[in-house]
């Protein structure tokens, strides 16, 4: 097997009082979203969940058919999915996405993926050296020992495992503005807010799609 497609959904979504990636947008649940821009794009998703009976309440949701795997740790965190579904994911190369990203775009994850072919990591990365590991694309065996090393020494953010690496390709996001100008693929729900603010930006592109087609 050769590509993988890991989404972590074991945040505590503190802010929005709910689990976030079963929040409604626009009639479905915000990881719906980012789960349909995978498809086609991998051999297998695995949606990545920090407990029993979250693993219970994602299969109510999304149906027995996905993929859905508990983390099973005391630690939770990004680095900690992360590393838990690498060590299930069958695919050589591993898109790591996030459940609150209901934009991402299909086109930057196919290059991505294309992008990493040969190489470790491929990582989008700002203008002022930011970068998105949380959408991005990992070869599995390598990104995984990276991952485990840096839980092992107590790090527990992505960067720890980022650093790890070797023959990473960083990809600038003036390129990305090519296939997303408003790189809305990045745009994020943590807050009310930003669900308001997402809500908008559906409305906006079903708009758009609409004007194409009359």
């Amino acid at each position: 097997m050769e590509k993988s497609a890991i989404i972590l959904a074991g945040g505590s979504s503190s802010r929005l009082g709910q689990d976030k990636g079963l929040i409604l947008l626009g009639g479905r649940p915000l990881i719906q979203h980012v789960l349909d821009k995978t498809h086609g794009l991998v051999d297998e998703t695995l949606i990545v969940v920090n407990s029993q009976s979250q693993t219970e309440t994602y299969r109510k949701a999304l149906g027995t058919e996905t993929a859905i795997v508990s983390d099973n740790s005391k630690t939770h965190g990004p680095l900690v999915g992360a590393s838990a579904g690498f060590r299930l994911a069958s695919g050589k190369y591993s898109l790591l996405l996030s459940c609150d990203t209901p934009f991402v775009s299909k086109e930057i994850l196919q290059l991505l993926l294309e992008l990493c072919v040969n190489k470790n990591a491929t990582i989008p990365r700002w203008p002022n050296c930011y970068i998105e590991p949380l959408q991005a694309v990992y070869h599995t065996e390598f990104a995984l020992r990276a991952a485990e090393e840096a839980l092992a020494s107590g790090e527990l953010k992505m960067q720890a495992m980022v650093n790890r690496l070797r023959n990473v390709r960083y990809v600038s996001t003036l390129v990305l503005e090519q296939l997303d100008p408003s790189l809305h693929t990045f745009f994020n729900v943590n807050t009310i807010l930003d669900l308001k603010k997402a809500e908008n930006i559906l409305k906006s592109k079903r708009t758009r799609i609409n004007d194409i087609h009359q």
